[in-house]
């Protein structure tokens, strides 16, 4: 079991630093050749570097790469994260940001396309890729993510209203810079980069499952037959009907909802099922790597 453990252990740093290579590679790509060649901005400490190595060719006639901004200006942010945020989450979080660093060096400005549109979709789709896979394995792409996670933690507001608002000061700013088109095309660009992240991150989040029904035995055989999850059995009772029946709880992600809804409506159509976002998860929730080492070796044990 060490053994085992050990080798998903490995195997998830491995692909940690699989993503890491990937979001560098697909954030150089867009901010070099769809993002800063149409004066349109990516959401989070990226578009502020963009915002600033523009400010400083502009007003000083002084050229300093995005790439060296990015780093530079997430230095701080590292301190706050590995103070507040925790060594791991900030170690993977400056592995990625220098991976972007780089890459956008090494990576030359081409105009791939004139088309201003098809530059803020393209570029938003790119980042948010590589920020949705990072979102997926637990770390950020640094930056505005970090701010916006420690001043939710420490005041109790939502990430996701505090990463809106520094955006929309980089749309305004962008705007007030350049023209109005580029904040317009700004707007479309993070509009997609959020989207794409969703899309990807979604997955991985967690949703509780309630689940009442009167075939509570056949419901549980057919959910273990179909989601490697665990589940606890509550005794219930109808508030109305009075009935006596069985509550079965669980943790899934969004991508098990489907299954777990087929399974049990399979069974008992009748029924009722109650899904809850999950904040977080302590104890034993195993990743796609333990699940499918679980399921391994339940084959591994069938008489052949």
């Amino acid at each position: 079991m060490r053994r085992g453990y050990s080798w998903l252990m490995e195997n998830e740093l491995m692909t940690k630093i699989a993503v890491i290579l990937l979001t560098g590679v697909l954030s150089a790509i867009s901010l070099n050749m769809f993002l800063i060649p149409a004066n349109v901005f990516s959401a989070g400490m990226n578009g502020v570097s963009q915002l600033v190595s523009g400010a400083f060719e502009m007003y000083l006639d002084i050229k300093v790469d995005t790439g060296v901004l990015i780093f530079i200006l997430n230095i701080p942010i590292f301190i706050v994260s590995w103070l507040k945020l925790g060594r791991s989450a900030t170690i993977y979080s400056f592995l990625t940001v220098s991976s972007i660093s780089v890459i956008t060096l090494l990576v030359p400005q081409v105009i791939v396309t004139d088309n201003a549109l098809m530059n803020a979709i393209v570029g938003g789709v790119l980042v948010g890729i590589g920020a949705g896979l990072c979102l997926k394995f637990g770390f950020t792409t640094g930056g505005l993510d970090v701010i916006a996670l420690v001043i939710g933690k420490t005041t109790g507001k939502s990430v996701g209203s505090l990463m809106f608002a520094m955006n929309l000061l980089i749309i305004f700013i962008a705007g007030m810079m350049y023209n109005w088109e580029s904040a317009l095309f700004t707007i479309i660009s993070i509009y997609c980069l959020t989207q794409v992240i969703d899309v990807i991150h979604t997955g991985s989040q967690k949703v509780t499952a309630m689940i009442v029904s009167h075939q509570s035995e056949l419901v549980v055989n057919e959910l273990k037959a179909n989601i490697t999850r665990g589940m606890t059995l509550l005794p219930a009772r109808g508030g109305y009907t009075n009935k006596e029946s069985t509550m079965i709880i669980m943790v899934v992600s969004r991508y098990e909802l489907f299954e777990l809804e087929k399974s049990v409506y399979t069974i008992d159509p009748n029924a009722f099922i109650n899904i809850m976002p999950t904040q977080n998860v302590m104890g034993m929730y195993w990743n796609e790597d333990q699940q499918k080492a679980f399921m391994q070796s339940q084959k591994e044990q069938l008489p052949k």
